[in-house]
């Protein structure tokens, strides 16, 4: 018997590109309710406890009310919102975020599903802190990226109307610049930094894509410690990983105005992560990824994969 999968908000940005890359899967059976019954919470709940797994593609307290609906029985989640990414009981669905995380996940009943700068954010940096380069209370500053779908549909109507002409901004917009992020408990603690980042992030007038950089000085690195061995560190942290790719280091003067494309990873549960040295002793860090790819739906495909004991890139583009 195929395992059944649902779901839950699959006409929403992320939900819609699962329910896409899953849709000629033949190796589960995905449960679908008529349009018209989508939003009726008695209909929803019968799909989410019929199925094997239920991926929710929800605003946080819808999210926290169908976890409400699994307790005592056999269904397992993957939660796609922000609700549930620092709560208890709950395993982050970041298999590559150290060796037993995969066993984890696929033991599961609860897994969350990472945010798409943390994800990011915490491949560059978490093997750093492991490895003793980087001390856990560093003084961290990251700035981001990302195409606008990462608002979702609110955000995609106003970026692609042509009345406020926003697709024909010839710069990135910052944005929560006076308040604290939401992504930033995630981002603490699954990096385990203890000195809070200064998080700048941006949106850019495309619609997919992302780039994340932490600028690392020198003064903030462990003695002795160089943009080299902080590349060998990520790379043999990475090696053998079917999604992370580490580039080489580049040649001084090898950059140039494409380099770093938040859009290189589009449509691909991909992720590139760079170490630039500087002469001076500092070192940036840039991962490239797709805010719906990685950074979500296709972070979603890789978990359900985990927890389904199927191979990780099944249903994956690529």
């Amino acid at each position: 018997m195929l395992p059944k999968v649902f779901i839950d908000g699959h006409t929403g940005t992320t939900g819609l590109r699962i329910h896409q890359w899953m849709a000629g899967r033949e190796d589960i059976e995905l449960l679908t309710l008529p349009e018209e019954l989508r939003r009726n919470p008695e209909e929803r709940r019968g799909q989410v406890l019929e199925a094997d797994v239920a991926v929710l593609c929800l605003p946080d307290d819808a999210a926290e009310e169908v976890a409400g609906w699994v307790e005592g029985t056999d269904t397992r989640l993957i939660d796609a919102s922000t609700a549930h990414r620092v709560a208890e009981g709950w395993t982050y669905g970041l298999p590559e975020l150290q060796p037993d995380q995969r066993e984890a996940i696929h033991s599961a009943k609860l897994v969350s599903n990472p945010g798409c700068y943390p994800t990011g954010f915490t491949l560059l940096v978490r093997p750093l802190v492991d490895a003793g380069l980087l001390p856990e209370d560093a003084p961290i500053s990251i700035n981001a990226l990302s195409g606008y779908s990462g608002g979702g549909n609110s955000l995609i109507s106003k970026w692609e109307d042509s009345e406020n002409g926003l697709d024909r901004l010839p710069y990135e917009a910052p944005y929560s610049l006076y308040q604290r992020h939401k992504h930033i408990p995630e981002m603490m603690m699954y990096a385990q930094v203890t000195s809070e980042p200064q998080f700048v992030p941006a949106v850019g007038p495309f619609r997919c894509g992302m780039r994340v950089q932490v600028p690392l000085h020198a003064a903030m690195l462990s003695p002795g410690t160089t943009g080299e061995r902080v590349w060998e560190t990520l790379y043999d942290r990475y090696q053998g990983e079917q999604f992370v790719h580490v580039a080489h280091l580049p040649e001084p003067g090898a950059h140039n105005e494409r380099s770093y494309n938040p859009e290189a990873c589009n449509d691909s549960n991909r992720i590139q992560l760079h170490v630039v040295p500087h002469p001076s002793g500092h070192v940036l860090l840039v991962a490239l990824l797709d805010n719906l790819g990685k950074g979500a739906c296709g972070a979603a495909i890789q978990n359900l994969n985990v927890m389904l004991g199927f191979d990780e890139g099944a249903g994956l583009p690529g």
